[in-house]
């Protein structure tokens, strides 16, 4: 049986589905699974350990043997900490074949075959009984269902079927209970990622329509590193407020349900955002606690346990409102495997968002960010009152763009674009359909893009912009404006402060040996994913430069897009430190002064600190294992790039060596 995957073609801007085989699948969710990071996560695996412990000795306590279900199972690691404990026998639950058998290997690996059934079903399809999966219903509930919103992996309903069909009453769980936090914030930075702003152009102000200022927006979660939105950057209108507990070790509810607390606003503000996070109780007493507090809720924030597998949750109010200091307030959570949060008065009752304007369902929150980015805006305008003239025919080709726009209220004769805009002609098709009938006969003079492209996942897949040039040269005048006129390929060398773990074998955990994972993950990379770059918001991710950043490849859009490959090579040699990969990104010039970034927004300083764009994602490629370097300059990454015009895709390699 084969295997349709999507894969965007940065030649014909598409998403083309591509027949893989029948593992592919696997190998891919394996590849950019984050079981490494969990594995990694020391603080998570500690409070599990240590609330195992106490809920085997407390059964124990009672005279009882230890039946301990571990629910999403993973690699095991759960139920040989439970063993290690005491418990009499484990049933280790997972649904994912491939994971199943790992754990099953790494079982067997550390002696506990005998002690440990993996049951390779969705816990709700496991049964009960002589002939069943069990024997016998547990006394222990082991879990990790977790999501960054706490119940969004659909814990609840396994949580209600284990109490009703596979565990005892007044069972034991780990953990315990859990505890949903949230805290009513306004921040320009986070709501500029909800709704698109008024801005000026030349002068003039450009407002959204009002059917996207208006609209009430998407209801699903941002999860983001919220470590990486420093204080500064908002302001709280009220406490941290506990929004509601759940205790693993009763029956619980999947029916949907709403909590809500009240407070005084304690300053004045636009009520905007509500950030929130969950901690779990390990035990009964609350004494083992695990904790998803961004680190600046720390008094030592560098004490803070790093993880990627749960982060935690901004949520967007459906209307900005103005709160006066001292106004009584109602946060209110409503949860159906998902949060959804709305503030009001205690008149108003609160309602769930609800996408109107479509512009939330095509955009993604960093869009909105990056549309409403005055600097950025300004940069573009600036470009484009350069090059625009009464009697410009412009063309804009990027998905979403507000270009054509900007255009047309700089003066430009004629404008067309694929965005419904007033005073810029709309045209549904794709650029090489474009004819000179649609021009009316006349010759594209400008042409313009951010360029931005929905189907692009890494940063040079919007060289789709220069595919869409060539395909338009027989419509452009022989003198006609290009913008941007190029567009670079950077890279440079970086030391992650913690990304790396997503990626880093683990070998033991926890006094366990978990090499089967490693190599499983090893072998799906080999697959194809350990030879591609992979995108990540490098903002939310900590690095230091160890190389100067380096311009590598450059595109000339004032040409078509060449039949021949593109190749270049070089080297690079490193300052001090632990080499973990390479972060690549795109750079377009817009004109002769105005250039624009999509990785690196300052120069790197003495120290290799790095400032990333917090509305594209970054390529970042992985080297197998992190590289030292004594900073002696011995050391050196040597890259060699091709992009292929066939496929619009760039192939690299890259080696590490001393000299």
């Amino acid at each position: 049986m084969k295997t349709f995957c999507g894969r965007a073609n940065p030649a014909t801007g598409a998403l083309d589905w591509v027949e893989e085989s029948e593992e592919y699948d696997y190998h891919q969710e394996i590849a950019r699974s984050c079981y490494a990071d969990m594995l990694h996560d020391h603080d998570r695996n500690e409070k599990y350990y240590q609330g195992i412990r106490a809920a085997v000795s407390r059964v124990k306590a009672r005279g009882e043997k230890v039946i301990v279900l571990d629910i999403g199972t993973g690699t095991g690691l759960l139920s040989m900490m439970a063993v290690t404990a005491g418990a009499d026998y484990c049933y280790a639950v997972e649904v994912f074949k491939p994971m199943a058998d790992a754990a099953f290997r790494i079982v067997k690996k550390n002696g506990f075959s005998d002690k440990i059934k993996i049951i390779n079903k969705h816990s709700t399809e496991v049964t009960v009984g002589l002939d069943g999966d069990m024997q016998t219903r547990a006394n222990v509930l082991v879990t990790e269902l977790f999501d960054t919103e706490l119940i969004g992996e659909g814990a609840l309903p396994s949580y209600e079927h284990a109490h009703l069909n596979l565990v005892q009453a007044g069972c034991e769980a780990v953990p315990h209970r859990a505890t949903v936090y949230a805290q009513l914030v306004e921040s320009e930075q986070l709501w500029s990622w909800a709704q698109l702003q008024p801005m000026e152009v030349d002068g003039r102000k450009l407002l959204p329509p009002p059917a996207v200022s208006h609209c009430a927006g998407a209801h699903s979660v941002c999860d983001i590193q919220l470590s990486q939105v420093p204080p500064h950057h908002f302001t709280p209108l009220g406490p941290l407020c506990t929004m509601f507990s759940v205790d693993f070790s009763k029956p619980v509810s999947s029916a949907p349900q709403s909590h809500s607390s009240s407070f005084p606003a304690q300053s004045s503000g636009r009520a905007q955002v509500v950030l929130s996070w969950w901690d779990i109780d390990m035990d009964p007493s609350g004494s083992i606690v695990c904790s998803m507090a961004p680190s600046w809720t720390y008094p030592d924030p560098q004490s803070a346990p790093w993880r990627d597998h749960w982060m935690q949750s901004v949520y967007f109010l459906p209307v900005e409102r103005r709160v006066a200091e001292g106004e009584e307030l109602s946060l209110t959570t409503t949860s159906m495997y998902k949060t959804v949060c709305s503030v009001c008065d205690f008149e108003a009752p609160p309602c769930r968002p609800c996408c109107v304007c479509q512009a939330h369902l095509v955009w993604t929150r960093t869009r909105f960010g990056e549309l409403n980015d005055r600097q950025r805006t300004q940069s573009y305008v600036r470009a484009l009152r350069s090059v625009i003239k009464p009697d410009s025919v412009c063309v804009g080709v990027s998905d979403g763009s507000l270009l054509p726009i900007f255009a047309h209220m700089l003066g430009a004769k004629k404008v067309l674009n694929a965005n419904s805009m007033r005073g810029v002609q709309i045209l549904g098709i794709r650029p090489d359909q474009l004819s000179s009938t649609d021009l009316a006969g006349e010759q594209i003079s400008v042409l313009i893009g951010e360029p931005y492209f929905s189907t692009s996942l890494l940063p040079w897949h919007s060289l789709y912009f220069w595919y869409c040039r060539t395909a338009l040269a027989r419509l452009l005048t022989p003198n006609a404006t290009i913008l941007p006129c190029s567009a670079t390929l950077c890279m440079v060398a970086v030391e992650f402060q913690d990304l790396w773990r997503i990626r880093a074998p683990c070998g033991t955990c926890e006094g366990f040996d978990v090499g089967p994972m490693d190599e499983m993950v090893q072998q799906s990379l080999d697959f194809r994913e350990s030879h591609e770059a992979e995108p990540q918001p490098l903002w939310e991710y900590p690095c230091r430069a160890l190389t100067q950043p380096r311009a590598v490849m450059t595109f000339d859009f004032l040409q078509c897009v060449p039949e021949q490959p593109i190749r270049c090579q070089g080297s690079l040699p490193f300052t001090r430190g632990r080499c973990h990969g390479v972060a690549l990104w795109m750079e377009y010039q817009l004109n002769d002064d105005i250039k624009v970034s999509m990785g690196l927004t300052r120069p790197v300083s003495e120290e290799g600190a790095c400032e990333w764009s917090l509305h594209r994602k970054q390529g970042v490629y992985f080297f197998r294992s992190p590289w030292e370097s004594s900073g002696d300059g011995r050391a050196s990454v040597s890259y060699s790039f091709t992009f292929e015009p066939s496929i619009g895709d760039i192939k690299m390699d890259f080696t590490v060596a001393s000299q």
